[in-house]
């Protein structure tokens, strides 16, 4: 027998199989694992959530008689919301310097040259912490044409409960809020909102 210690360049017998170190095999299954747990509770949330078009929020004065909406228009005429309105309405709290404004705006043109002809839904506008002459600009650049309040007190805000900009609220032809959003609307997200209350017997 030969007392020699073993060389180095021999094999030694450690128990473990050919190829890439544990660690390294243990590390690549947890990250493949984990990638799989986040993918599931991805794949959970956006099947769970609302569609990205819908924005509403609570309100308590969703089903109940609107608040009235009257004063001065930023061009210096009396305006008064009817009660009942006999028809759709669409008020919209905005400012010239919100950007999701400004981002809302043509859509907001578009429901309003939509509904014009057919006569079955308006628009009416009202500022929000923001100054009369500056709301009149953006609003003559964007080519809005229906009613829009001053607002300097922040009394019409405060009936309606707003607090930020962009906010929109859906007055039903009875005169109840049916809907209340808080993020830009589009023609097609108040269209389908409008066909709801519709079908709900708004």
């Amino acid at each position: 027998m030969s007392d020699l210690p073993p060389r180095d360049d021999q094999p030694r017998s450690t128990g473990q199989t050919a190829g890439e170190p544990p660690a390294k095999r243990h590390t690549a299954r947890w990250a493949a694992v984990t990638v799989l747990v986040v993918a599931a509770g991805l794949i959970a949330v956006l099947a769970t959530r609302p569609p990205a078009a819908v924005t509403e929020v609570r309100s308590p004065l969703v089903g109940n008689p609107a608040p009235a909406v009257r004063g001065i228009t930023v061009d210096g005429h009396a305006y008064a919301l009817t009660q009942p309105p006999g028809t759709f309405v669409v008020l919209n709290y905005f400012a010239s310097w919100c950007v999701p404004c400004q981002q809302e705006g043509p859509e907001l043109v578009r429901f309003d040259f939509q509904h014009r002809r057919v006569g079955d839904a308006r628009l009416v506008s009202v500022v929000f912490d923001d100054t009369t002459a500056a709301a009149r600009t953006y609003q003559a650049t964007l080519g809005a044409t229906w009613p829009t309040l001053a607002d300097p007190k922040g009394e019409l805000a405060l009936s309606y409960g707003v607090r930020a900009p962009p906010s929109t609220f859906l007055i039903a032809p009875d005169g109840r809020v049916v809907a209340y959003l808080v993020a830009p609307v589009t023609a097609a997200g108040l269209d389908a909102l409008i066909a709801r209350a519709k079908a709900t017997g708004a």
